[in-house]
């Protein structure tokens, strides 16, 4: 076995992946191991420049898959710090995936910018609002 390193892979498919990788001769027919492998496409505004990052295989719960060498077109190391460490906190953020609920309801947390009931924040509104009124 090799050593790992990140790199970006361009398959036969036209997929572009992001992986850390290890590339292994087994036994003469060499294959390509990828942990964590991510798909990455970057997006333009007038605010700037994102890149939008998911799994490469969203449905699996694996963290490692194999690819023989000829589904690769070609494969480049890349020592990206920033690529890396965009990489590295998506893998990193256990939260970043939801759990599918049948009835399609999501219960709120403190994430997604629940902090007070709407009575409680009615309440404060008013407060706010009839405050600056009688200033």
């Amino acid at each position: 076995m090799g050593e790992e390193f990140y790199a970006i892979i361009k398959l036969v498919s036209g997929e572009e992946i992001l992986s850390l990788v290890l590339v292994d001769d087994n036994d003469g027919d060499p294959v390509v191991v990828l942990q964590n492998p991510v798909t990455m496409k970057s997006f333009q505004n007038q605010h700037g420049v994102y890149l939008k990052v998911k799994p490469w295989i969203e449905m699996s719960d694996d963290d490692f898959f194999i690819i023989k060498l000829d589904k690769i077109i070609t494969m480049t190391e890349t020592k990206d710090e920033k690529l890396i460490k965009i990489y590295d906190n998506f893998i990193e953020d256990d939260d970043s995936v939801d759990v599918y609920n049948p009835s399609g309801q999501v219960k709120p947390s403190s994430k997604m910018g629940y902090i007070s009931s709407v009575e409680d924040a009615r309440k404060k509104l008013e407060r706010i609002f009839k405050g600056l009124k009688e200033s």
